[in-house]
């Protein structure tokens, strides 16, 4: 069993207070956890851990050392390897590259020496063959780390979500804009079209190489609304192609509280405030949608939330932050909210999240049941209910 008395290095490596202050830090009674998974979680949180991958690889080697699968300080925290069997399980890394990985890991807080009197690396068993001391290499660092390191990796898994989403939307903003603006040309349909195709080049050309969510957001803003000026000019020509159509006949604002509808286009917001605003219904989802039932209605928001979502505040929160994802401009969230209520908004977006692959212009689809919530035509229950239905379908054919 390891003890809390704190040792200093052998040899000419001198002693700090920051070693002093590792050594004493305490694990909290019972803890345990498994040494892989704690170990995977470390690589996909190794950037803000600050650890590169070389020095993992030695991480693994330390840890296929220790005898259990499951760390605790019941089992004992100290692996006594030798460099040589060390550099075998590291697949013969020389020992120079070996000794300053090692020193990278003590750098970072993820092991700590524990230096017998001569320098050796060895362990001491009592009469009953267990054993009673050892020095080398203490995990003990690990496990009173382990909460950080999960934490670490579940931002880096909800970062790269985050930034697949966007990518995606510049991808299918970058699509639609280019056909669209062609379509627009072949069809002689009136507008700066010329102007419109330098604006999306000068963003397109913008994208960087290795980019960032934060990058990505302002991008994602201009692409929709280059794409909202493009869908006002083709709402334009459209009504004056056909004076006498209606929005059955044309198509193009189509929009229905169900889900299964796919909407193309992002309307322009009315300019027009004739019509009256309806009574927010601010307080439906706290009375008759308990946030346990929205979450299973539209699970993918909660890989958007890094501390979960435990209520209301957490979901209108992460749901802010998946706006931006989802290319809906700040302005068409900003209405939805005011007219719906935010907590109703915030399930909207959730709803737009799980069938985003469906849904070619979510800022669209958004204004669009702003609009009919503005004229008291929308109402969130057979949204959610139809999120409801398809996801348990699906969890059920997965099961």
């Amino acid at each position: 069993m390891e003890t809390h008395i704190a040792t200093t290095p052998f040899g000419r490596r001198p002693m700090t207070l920051a070693l002093l202050a590792a050594q004493k830090e305490e694990i909290p009674a019972g803890k345990a956890v498994d040494k892989w998974q704690l170990y995977r979680d470390l690589c996909e949180g190794k950037s803000l851990v600050g650890i590169g991958d070389r020095s993992l690889a030695i991480l693994a080697a330390l840890l296929s050392f220790y005898p259990d699968n499951e760390l605790s300080e019941e089992n004992g925290l100290v692996v006594f390897p030798s460099n040589k069997q060390l550099s075998l399980r590291a697949h013969g890394m020389a020992d120079t590259t070996l000794r300053r990985h090692l020193a990278a890991l003590l750098d970072c807080g993820l092991i700590t020496r524990r230096d017998s009197p001569n320098g050796k690396r060895y362990a001491r068993k009592g009469r009953g063959g267990d054993l009673e001391e050892a020095f080398g290499f203490s995990l003990a660092p690990l496990l009173v780390r382990a909460d950080e390191i999960i934490d670490a990796a579940e931002r880096v898994r909800a970062t790269n979500r985050a930034l697949k989403l966007m990518r995606e939307r510049i991808t299918l903003h970058r699509r639609d804009i280019s056909k669209l603006i062609e379509a627009a040309v072949e069809e002689d349909a009136a507008g700066d079209w010329g102007g419109l195709w330098r604006r999306f080049r000068v963003v397109v050309d913008a994208i960087p190489r290795r980019a960032t969510v934060d990058d990505l957001e302002p991008i994602v803003g201009e692409l929709a609304s280059i794409r909202e000026d493009i869908d006002m000019l083709l709402d334009s020509h459209m009504n004056t192609a056909n004076p006498g159509g209606n929005e059955s006949q044309s198509g193009w604002q189509q929009s229905d509280s169900n889900t299964n509808n796919l909407f193309e286009f992002e309307p322009a917001p009315e300019k027009s405030k004739a019509t009256a605003e309806p009574e927010r219904g601010t307080q439906e989802p706290l009375k008759g949608y308990p946030i346990g039932f929205v979450l299973k209605a539209c699970p993918e928001i909660m890989d958007y939330a890094v501390d979960g979502i435990a209520s209301w505040r957490d979901l209108m929160a992460t749901a802010a932050q998946v706006r931006g994802y989802l290319g809906v401009s700040p302005s068409a969230y900003e209405d939805a909210c005011h007219v719906m209520g935010p907590e109703t908004a915030a399930i909207v977006v959730a709803c737009i999240l799980q069938r985003a692959q469906h849904i070619h212009s979510a800022g669209g689809y958004l204004r669009a049941l702003t609009e009919k919530a503005r004229a008291g035509e929308f109402s969130v229950g057979p949204m959610l209910m139809a999120a409801y239905k398809s996801n348990g379908a699906t969890s059920r054919m997965a099961g």
